[in-house]
């Protein structure tokens, strides 16, 4: 099946407590996951918060998107999956301040990128050996604002100088 990018915003929940755009989740891409997946593993539920079960494993990395404000944009988004022990997984998105304003931008998600990289995580975990999906390696892109990185305060984002 041939890649599609979606620009359209699909209906993102975001963590209340967190404040407005600091962690988004996608359950509306679920279908998408499942299908990317296609029968190589069992259906994984999608677990609407985290916390909802013994953890298993759990991966950070980026995907794509874009994130606007009026004064700043940026494509590099960190996203961590976590599966717990029961099967089900949570992918949260984290959001990413404005340079100029300290504001939360608004992301624009790459769903592509999103189902790409969270269909690979659970069948890597699962043993089936798939490709992995294609990541821009460019040493050419600008420096990582950690205090600018939602994933970063939470210590999930690949990006981080302290990440482990």
């Amino acid at each position: 099946m041939p890649a599609r990018k979606n620009k359209s915003k699909p209906k993102g929940k975001r963590n209340k407590d967190e404040g407005p755009n600091a962690v988004h989740t996608y359950p509306s891409l679920h279908g998408r996951v499942l299908e990317a997946i296609n029968g190589s593993i069992d259906p994984i539920p999608w677990f609407s918060a985290p916390g909802e079960g013994a953890v298993d494993e759990e991966y950070s990395t980026n995907i794509m998107g874009r994130f606007q404000c009026g004064n700043e944009s940026c494509k590099v988004v960190a996203i961590h999956i976590t599966k717990y022990t029961n099967s089900g997984y949570t992918a949260e998105v984290f959001g990413q301040r404005c340079r100029s304003c300290n504001k939360l931008g608004i992301l624009t998600l790459d769903e592509q990128s999103y189902v790409d990289r969270v269909s690979y995580r659970l069948q890597k975990w699962a043993g089936v050996h798939v490709m992995a999906p294609v990541y821009n390696g460019r040493d050419d892109r600008p420096p990582h604002k950690t205090e600018l990185c939602e994933g970063c305060k939470r210590g999930r984002c690949p990006r981080a100088a302290s990440f482990s």
